[in-house]
């Protein structure tokens, strides 16, 4: 299978010193949201995460909200949606057939009405958290106009197969093997990482599991601390989210050699990470 590594969302929050570790504390950062598309033999095209989507962009504030607009930088910074880009690669969007989602935040899955057509696979406890917004932290990350257009889903639960000392992982109705749901609550109710098999390696799309390749990469700096504090500030559970850090990083030491673990809005791994399969692909 031929990844694609896409950046749906350059965020760009102020306090650049305290996001990307260097530079002035009153400009903007860089952040990325890091997504895959995925051409299978014979499933169409698979997207891992949708970033934010093309009506986004018309109303910012009015679809992402204002104070998520403002920090973020959405109305001002570069920005690119899944659709553009799977246009960009010259593919047809109604290709897109599958949609698999880390989690339902605005940022990963606001571009899901610009392929309404394509099945969406989601932990079950991430779609009922999505819907139900019980709490006011659930109200911001989760926007009603993201589902309006009645998403065509297909959940997944817990339970699975062993994977790389993981309890569990999903097979995902209708893709193949070689892309599976692993179930690692903790930012969110329901967030799951996606495993990728490509070329005989696994690509562990961490999605906000992680904030910074310092967890999972030894020779890495430290986490700048505007992204550890934000990464505390807005998890569901932050005692999973240490633990989740634990296991990342003990993934990543055993088994180095058969997966590649990135976060979803490390700018340095994405580069990195598309300049290699830019490579490979041509």
């Amino acid at each position: 299978m031929k990844v694609h590594h896409l950046d749906l969302f350059t965020m760009c929050p102020v306090g650049r010193r305290f996001v990307n570790g260097a530079g002035s504390a009153l400009a903007r950062g860089h952040l990325v949201a890091h997504a895959l598309l995925i051409e299978t033999p014979s499933d169409g095209l698979v997207l891992v995460d949708t970033g934010v989507g093309e009506a986004d962009l018309r109303d910012p504030s009015g679809r992402l909200g204002g104070a998520f607009a403002w920090f973020t930088g959405a109305a001002k910074g570069p920005t690119r949606t899944a659709l553009a880009q799977v246009r960009a690669l010259g593919f047809d969007p109604r290709d897109v057939r599958h949609i698999v989602c880390t989690h339902l935040d605005l940022d990963h899955a606001g571009g899901l009405g610009d392929f309404p057509w394509a099945t969406v696979h989601v932990h079950h406890r991430e779609r009922s958290t999505a819907e139900g917004r019980a709490t006011l932290p659930e109200r911001e990350r989760y926007r009603p106009v993201h589902f309006a257009h009645g998403p065509k889903w297909q959940t997944f639960g817990a339970s699975g197969e062993p994977w790389f000392g993981f309890e569990a992982a999903r097979d995902l109705k209708g893709l193949p093997p070689e892309i599976l749901a692993v179930p690692l609550d903790g930012h969110s109710r329901g967030h799951a990482c996606v495993a990728v098999n490509t070329r005989g390696r696994w690509l562990l799309h961490a999605g906000d599991a992680i904030f910074h390749r310092s967890v999972v990469e030894r020779e890495a700096p430290a986490m700048p601390p505007g992204l550890r504090v934000f990464e505390r500030l807005v998890a569901f559970d932050r005692a999973k989210v240490g633990a989740n850090h634990r296991r990342l990083a003990a993934l990543a030491e055993a088994h180095g050699e058969a997966v590649t673990v990135f976060a979803a809005h490390d700018p340095v791994q994405f580069e990195r990470m598309k300049a290699q399969a830019d490579a490979q692909l041509r």
